[in-house]
């Protein structure tokens, strides 16, 4: 008899050349993932072969009942580090059956600005810096936090080693590995400040590939914690008080920044952002005005200002950027619930195409 493991690890490429073809969207919420799967006759490397599909939108409040039918467009392809093989995650995006992007299909307006063609000459590029929070599934509380109860204070976690101080190092790097296998241009992984508290970062990355690729990291990552019986949580502030909030820092390029004479590029683009403040706070996270305080390396969510090397600023410049003349920013107001589709086109659109 076959144990299941045995079952779930079988090489289909030994039998058959049949893929199974895994379709992930984002739900009705925003922030929900959902897929299913599907076979497909053979290997597949392009998402335009792919077939487009469909699902009830009535189930994940995307659509009413009486015309619930939704229409799944394949839009970017990963190996799928939990079947191998040559099995493959799809990123989708959803649209109703005439053809219109829904109300959540936050895609489709960020492959427009990206299409842009000022946007495409200067070659945008992001790195990500995702965090999350890992919960104990039945309590819904941080893990390695005593039920009902806290440790000691921050100050030991933040990158730190050691059964007192790091909680879901194994979920982080099975995270880790997974990414890099399917394709995801992943850079790093690190402990974060407050315990139970982790960050992956996701760059560099061009243009809307960096929204595709975040979205599938976050894929991964709750496919993982859901063999690991844990909750994540991208809420920005999950606890409360004198705690770490959690983000989604963004970090900035275009082809004019990273020339010589690029700093210049830089402090314009930064002019620009704190102009339209207001417009980018209110799309970048739900309850980003809990972790914006000013405290805690934030910057105030309603004032704006940038600085070098200051992580209590609203945009901040690396010192090597400040010393080559040339570089890339980091913008540190996003929430860790933001949409990477939203963040990263509107951060474009403002820096290249918006004419204030």
């Amino acid at each position: 008899m076959s144990l299941l493991s045995d079952l779930i690890n079988l090489n289909l490429s030994e039998s058959t050349e049949k893929i199974i073809a895994e379709y992930i969207w984002i739900g009705g919420s925003g922030m929900d993932l959902r897929s299913k799967a599907r076979t497909l006759v053979g290997h597949v490397s392009d998402p335009s072969q792919l077939p487009k599909w469909n699902y009830d939108g009535s189930s994940t409040g995307q659509a009413s009942g009486e015309d619930s039918e939704v229409i799944l467009y394949p839009q970017a392809i990963f190996k799928d580090p939990f079947r191998r093989g040559n099995n493959i995650l799809v990123m989708c995006d959803a649209y109703t059956p005439a053809g219109d992007p829904i109300p959540t299909n936050k895609r489709h307006n960020a492959a427009k600005i990206f299409s842009n063609p000022d946007v495409i000459a200067e070659e945008p590029w992001y790195g990500i810096e995702q965090e999350y929070t890992l919960l104990q599934k039945e309590v819904n509380w941080p893990l390695g936090w005593p039920i009902g109860g806290f440790p000691g204070a921050q100050g030991p976690y933040y990158c730190g080693t050691g059964a007192d101080k790091a909680f879901g190092r194994d979920i982080v790097d099975a995270h880790y590995k997974a990414c890099l296998y399917a394709g995801i241009n992943i850079s790093g992984v690190n402990g974060e400040v407050m315990p139970g508290q982790w960050e992956f970062q996701v760059g560099p990355a061009v243009g809307i590939s960096a929204g595709d690729e975040v979205w599938t990291a976050r894929y991964i990552l709750e496919r993982i914690a859901e063999v690991a019986g844990v909750v994540v949580s991208f809420d920005p502030k999950p606890i409360p008080g004198d705690w770490n909030g959690a983000g989604a820092h963004t970090n900035y390029s275009t082809k004019s920044m990273r020339e010589n004479e690029g700093y210049e590029i830089i402090k314009t683009a930064i002019d620009k952002l704190g102009k339209r403040h207001k417009e980018h706070i209110a799309a970048y996270g739900e309850g980003n005005e809990r972790r914006l305080t000013g405290k805690h390396e934030t910057a105030d969510i309603n004032s704006f200002k940038w600085g070098v090397a200051n992580r209590g600023c609203s945009v901040r410049v690396g010192r090597d950027t400040e010393k080559a003349g040339k570089g890339y920013f980091e913008d540190r107001r996003p929430a860790s619930n933001m949409d990477p589709y939203v963040v990263t086109s509107m951060i474009a659109e403002t820096t290249i195409v918006w004419k204030p």
